[in-house]
C-alpha cells in the first residue's frame, strides 16, 4: 500500500476553468499527492495515498463537482459521449426556445408598445415561468456544479453565471412583488439568456471533443479481430485475436494485416511497418525477424510465433502512450481565464459592497436606508459583470485566425495553438511524410557501358510483373520519363532480394548489391557509386544484363519542394528545427544536410519520440511537433503544439492541435504567423471587453443603470470585439467563412497547396 495512480476520462469539462476547479478540489482533498488535468482530452490523472483515500472517494470528488466518469472501455465510452451529446442538444433546444420567446416579448414591449417597464402581469408571469423553467430545467446541472464549487470555496464561471442568473430572478421577483418600478421582464430575461449562453458554449465544446475521441479506437482497429492459429498437429483454425497467447503460431497470407507482435518462424516476405516506423520502404522479413501487429504482410506467406498480446502489444502500447501523454500534457490556462480568476470574486465583492453602501451610507447623513437603490445597484453589477464579451474574446480571435488559416489549407483545431505558438522556440519534425514525400521514388540512375535510358528500360521490363514498392517506383519513373518497356518473357521474384527475368532473350537480374554478389556478379566497377548513393541514404538496386552490371538505380524518399525554404523561415523566426525519425542515422543525416537542419535524432522508436519531446519541455522549451504517422501520435500529443500533415493517418490528425491539409510543409510557418497575429487580436479583444465590463460595473454601483442599458452595454462590448476581430478581414477582402473541416484530403487542393472553396 502507498501511492496509487488512477486515470479517468471525464465528461462535462468545457473550459480551462473546469480544469482549474478540478485541480483546486483535489488540492484541498487530504491524501491527494498530485493531479494532472487535460482539458483538450477530458482526462484526469490523480496520484494519491491509498492509506488515506480509496478509489471510490477519489471518483466521488469528480462526481460531486458535477462531472461524469466515463467507462474505461473505449467502445462504451464513445456510447456515453454520444448520450452526452444527445442530452446537451436537448438542453440547448429547450433553453434556446425559451430565449427566443423571451426575446420576442422584449421586442414587443420596446418596439410595439414603446416601454421598458412591465406591460402586464400576464407577461411578467410568463417570463417568470420561462426563467424558472430554463434555470431549473436544462440549466439545473449548472447549479449543481456551482453549489459544489462554492462548498469548496472555489469561485469559477459556474458560480458567476448562477450569481447573475439568480440576481436576474431576484430582481424580477422584487419588481413583481415589492418595487413596481423594477423592469421585471428584463431581469427575468437575464436569467434565461445567460443560462442559454452557457449551455450553448458547453454543447459546442462537447461536439469538438467527441469527434476526437474516436482516434485511439481507430488505431486499435488496425489489428484484425481474428487470426489463423496453427495447432501442434498442423491444423489451421480461425480464432479471435484475444484468444492468442505467447507461443501460439499464426499464419499470415500476402496482403493481410499481421494480427499480433511476434517473430517469423517460417517463410520470407516484405512487410510494410510504416505503422510503427513511419518509413515508406518495406522491411524484408525472414526466419527469426520480429514483426509488429498492425503492419502489412506484402509478398509472401509467413508463419509467426506470438511474442506479445493484450496490453503488451505494440498498438496497445501506442494507445496507452497517447492517453498518458494527453493526461500529462502541460496544462494551458487561457489568457481570459487567468484574468477571470480575479474577475469572478471581484464582481461578487463589488455587488455585495454596492448593496451595503446604499443600505448603510444614507445613515451617515441622516437618511433612511435605500434598500431599493442598493438592490438595483447590486443586481446591475452582477448583470454587467457577467463576462459575455470576455468569453467571446478568445473564440472570436480563433475564428478570425481559423478562417484565414483555412484559406491557406490549415485547420486550427485548438485555441491553445494560437496562444502558445508565439512562445514556441523548437519545432521537431518527423522525416518520412513530413520533410519527405513519404513514398519511394527514383532519385538517380547510373549507367556502366549503357546510357541511363537503357538501364531504366532494362530494369522496368524486368520489374513489370513485380508487386514490390521499389519496383513500383522504377516503373513510375520510367513512365514519367516516357521510357518504353516490354513485359519480360520469364519472371521470378526472390523475396527480399530482387527479381530474375528474361528480357529480349537476355537474362536480367535487378536487386540488392549483396544478393547480386552472391549470384557471382562482379560489382567492382560500381562500388564507388554504390557507396556514394548509400551515403545519400538511398536504397540501391543493381541492374545486371547477360551477367554484366550495366547500371545502378538509387531509390529514396523525395524531399518536399518547400522543405528547405520552410526550415529557413523557422530559423529567421528564431526557432530551432529538429529532425526526429525512426530511420537510420545515415539516411537521416543525408536528408537533414539537404534541408539545413543541424540537430538530428535517428533510430527513435514511438515511445522515445515522446520522451525526447518531454526532455525538451523539461529544459524549459516550448515545443511544436510535426508528424503524419501512427508512430508520431504520442509525441504529437505530448508536444505543446501538435501539427499533423493532413495526408497522414487519422490517429496523427486527431492527436494534433493543427492539421495541414495536403502535404505542403510551408503551412507550419503559415500557422505560426497566423497564430501570432491571432493571439495579438485576443489580447486586444480582452482589453476592449474589460474596458466595457470595468466601466459598466463601476457605473452600475451608482444604482442608476437600467437593466436594458446594461444589456445594451453588453451588446456594445460584443460588437466592439467583433469589429476588432473581423474589420481588417472585411476591408482587405479576406474571407471570414469559418465552416472549414477536414474533408477528403485532396478536395479543392490547388497546385500551391492551398484549399479553395467548393
Amino acid at each position: 500500500m502507498g501511492t496509487t495512480q488512477e486515470q479517468f476520462n471525464v465528461g462535462g469539462m468545457s473550459c480551462s476553468f473546469c480544469a482549474e476547479s478540478i485541480k483546486k478540489a483535489y488540492s484541498r482533498t487530504d491524501g491527494v499527492e498530485d493531479v494532472d488535468v487535460s482539458l483538450a482530452h477530458e482526462e484526469v490523472l490523480v496520484q494519491y495515498d491509498d492509506n488515506i483515500l480509496s478509489e471510490v472517494e477519489v471518483k466521488d470528488t469528480l462526481r460531486d463537482l458535477g462531472y461524469t466518469i466515463r467507462d474505461p472501455d473505449k467502445a462504451k465510452r464513445y456510447e456515453q459521449q454520444q448520450a452526452e451529446l444527445a442530452d446537451g442538444k436537448h438542453r440547448l433546444l429547450l433553453a434556446g426556445g425559451a430565449s427566443i420567446v423571451v426575446a420576442a416579448l422584449m421586442g414587443w414591449m420596446i418596439v410595439v408598445m414603446g416601454r421598458f417597464e412591465s406591460a402586464s402581469l400576464v407577461m411578467d408571469l410568463v417570463t417568470l415561468g420561462l426563467a424558472l423553467g430554463t434555470m431549473f430545467g436544462p440549466g439545473r446541472y449548472i447549479k449543481k456544479k456551482a453549489f459544489q464549487s462554492l462548498r469548496r470555496g472555489i469561485f469559477n464561471q459556474h458560480v458567476l453565471l448562477e450569481a447573475g442568473a439568480f440576481a436576474g430572478l431576484l430582481g424580477g421577483l422584487l419588481g413583481l412583488f415589492v418595487f413596481p418600478s423594477f423592469p421585471t421582464v428584463h431581469f427575468f430575461a437575464v436569467s434565461v439568456f445567460i443560462t442559454t449562453y452557457h449551455i450553448l458554449s458547453e454543447y459546442t465544446s462537447l461536439i469538438v471533443r467527441t469527434r476526437a475521441s474516436q482516434a485511439v479506437q481507430g488505431l486499435l482497429d488496425l489489428q484484425p479481430d481474428t487470426a489463423r492459429r496453427v495447432t501442434d498437429d498442423g491444423d489451421v483454425e480461425e480464432v479471435p485475436v484475444d484468444d492468442l497467447d505467447v507461443g501460439h503460431r499464426v499464419r499470415v497470407k500476402p496482403g493481410e494485416n499481421i494480427p499480433v507482435d511476434g517473430t517469423v518462424a517460417e517463410g520470407e516476405s516484405t512487410v510494410d511497418e510504416s505503422v510503427a516506423t513511419g518509413e515508406s520502404i518495406p522491411e524484408e522479413k525472414s526466419e527469426g525477424d520480429a514483426v509488429i501487429g498492425g503492419s502489412v504482410n506484402e509478398t509472401g506467406t509467413l508463419l509467426i510465433e506470438v511474442t506479445a498480446t493484450g496490453e503488451d502489444a505494440f498498438l496497445n502500447q501506442v494507445a496507452r502512450e497517447i492517453e498518458e501523454a494527453r493526461a500529462m500534457k502541460p496544462g494551458i490556462i487561457q489568457l481570459a481565464d487567468r484574468v477571470l480568476k480575479y474577475f469572478v470574486p471581484g464582481v461578487l465583492t463589488i455587488a455585495t459592497l454596492s448593496f451595503l453602501f446604499w443600505v448603510v451610507a444614507p445613515l451617515a447623513w441622516g437618511a433612511a436606508p435605500n434598500v431599493q437603490h442598493g438592490a438595483f445597484a447590486a443586481l446591475a453589477v452582477l448583470v454587467l459583470g457577467y463576462p459575455c464579451a470576455l468569453g467571446m474574446a478568445t473564440p472570436l480571435a480563433l475564428i478570425r485566425g481559423g478562417g484565414k488559416a483555412a484559406d491557406r489549407g490549415i485547420l486550427m483545431r485548438s485555441g491553445d495553438a494560437f496562444q502558445i505558438f508565439p512562445d514556441v522556440d523548437h519545432i521537431v519534425l518527423d522525416k518520412t511524410g513530413t520533410i519527405t514525400v513519404g513514398e519511394p521514388a527514383v532519385s538517380e540512375v547510373v549507367g556502366f557501358g549503357a546510357d541511363e535510358v537503357d538501364v531504366l528500360t532494362t530494369a522496368a521490363s524486368a520489374e513489370a510483373f513485380s508487386e514490390h514498392p521499389l519496383a513500383d517506383a522504377i516503373l513510375e519513373f520510367a513512365d514519367e520519363q516516357d521510357v518504353e518497356y516490354a513485359d519480360p518473357d520469364d519472371f521470378d521474384s526472390v523475396t527480399g532480394k530482387g527479381v530474375r527475368a528474361t528480357v529480349a532473350s537476355d537474362d536480367v537480374l535487378v536487386g540488392k548489391p549483396g544478393w547480386l554478389s552472391g549470384e557471382g556478379i562482379d560489382l567492382s566497377k560500381g562500388s564507388h557509386d554504390i557507396e556514394r548513393l548509400q551515403g545519400r541514404g538511398l536504397t540501391v538496386s543493381g541492374v545486371v544484363r547477360g551477367g554484366d552490371l550495366v547500371g545502378l538505380i538509387g531509390i529514396g524518399d523525395e524531399i518536399k519542394a518547400d522543405a528547405a525554404e520552410t526550415i529557413r523561415r523557422m530559423r529567421d523566426a528564431g526557432i530551432t528545427p529538429v529532425m526526429i525519425t525512426g530511420d537510420n542515422e545515415r539516411t537521416a543525416n543525408a536528408v537533414a544536410d539537404e534541408v539545413g537542419i543541424d540537430r538530428v535524432m535517428a533510430d527513435v522508436l514511438p515511445d522515445e519520440k515522446r520522451e525526447e519531446i518531454g526532455r525538451l519541455q523539461e529544459a524549459g522549451h516550448r515545443v511544436a511537433m510535426v508528424g503524419d504517422g501512427i508512430n508520431d501520435a504520442p509525441a504529437l500529443t505530448q508536444a505543446d503544439i501538435g501539427i499533423a500533415i493532413g495526408a497522414g493517418t487519422d490517429i496523427a490528425i486527431e492527436s494534433a492541435d493543427i492539421v495541414l491539409m495536403g502535404e505542403r510543409l510551408g503551412g507550419v510557418m503559415d500557422a505560426y504567423e497566423i497564430g501570432t497575429e491571432s493571439y495579438r487580436k485576443t489580447r486586444q479583444n480582452l482589453v476592449t471587453a474589460f474596458a466595457f465590463n470595468g466601466v459598466g460595473v463601476a457605473a452600475a454601483t451608482t444604482g442608476l443603470v437600467h437593466p436594458v442599458f446594461a444589456m445594451l452595454a453588453m451588446v456594445l462590448s460584443v460588437s466592439a470585439v467583433l469589429a476588432n476581430s473581423f474589420a481588417g478581414q472585411l476591408l482587405s477582402g479576406e474571407g471570414v467563412n469559418t465552416e472549414f473541416a477536414l474533408k477528403e484530403r485532396t478536395d479543392g487542393e490547388r497546385e500551391d497547396g492551398r484549399v479553395t472553396a467548393d
